[in-house]
């Protein structure tokens, strides 16, 4: 069986638009430069899974790595963009730019899981969700109208999904970068030679 799509929903690293709970201590363009990195790290670990295919989808002009296919996010409220994605990318295992401790045997362990279930989704520390994958993306509509970025996001969406009656596999709790502690914790978890660590020590002041 071919494994589904990969997609990577990430935002532009542009200075005042990207990592705004890293200012302070961060300023926009240092925040900017620690997404940039965490993107890059992001790309890479989704470059080594075996993946079907590879989308990038941003909120602005970006160029996508060779061998990838890319789209423009669609829809205002993230719910929307995350349901719109699912409608481009078809079946697919979406994550997002906030996770660069993600190595590729992390997804492609999710790939495996997705061939049995109908969805799998990795719990956020924060209580979001770092990865959710559908093999019918049309049950993506259940994430319309989920508050994100909130401590209930990531249960309110597996209710949303055992709703409809699907088998929901989950992932490993993974931590993402919102804030300065989370930077330092998440470059502390990074394999080795990755962006993201060297980025932090440089960009983020202690």
């Amino acid at each position: 069986m071919v494994s589904a799509r990969i997609a990577v929903l990430a935002k532009v690293p542009a200075p005042g638009r990207v990592k705004t709970r890293l200012c302070p201590p961060c300023t926009p363009g240092q925040a900017a430069r620690v997404a940039a990195a965490a993107l890059a790290d992001t790309i890479a670990a989704v470059s080594g899974a075996r993946a079907g295919g590879r989308v990038l989808i941003t909120d602005g002009p970006c160029a996508a790595p060779p061998g990838w296919a890319s789209a423009r996010q669609r829809g205002g409220p993230l719910s929307d963009r995350l349901a719109n994605a699912f409608a481009d990318a078809g079946p697919a295992l979406l994550i997002g730019m906030d996770t660069p401790q993600l190595t590729a045997g992390h997804l492609d362990d999710a790939l495996r899981l997705l061939r049995d279930a109908d969805a799998v989704l990795g719990p956020a520390e924060d209580g979001g969700w770092w990865a959710l994958g559908l093999r019918d993306p049309g049950h993506a509509e259940a994430l319309r109208g989920i508050p994100t970025s909130t401590a209930t996001t990531g249960a309110r969406t597996r209710t949303a999904l055992l709703r409809r009656g699907l088998r929901v596999a989950e992932l490993p709790r993974l931590r993402d970068v919102d804030t300065a502690p989370d930077a330092y914790a998440v470059a502390a978890l990074c394999p080795p030679g990755r962006e993201f660590p060297r980025v932090v020590a440089a960009e983020v002041p202690r």
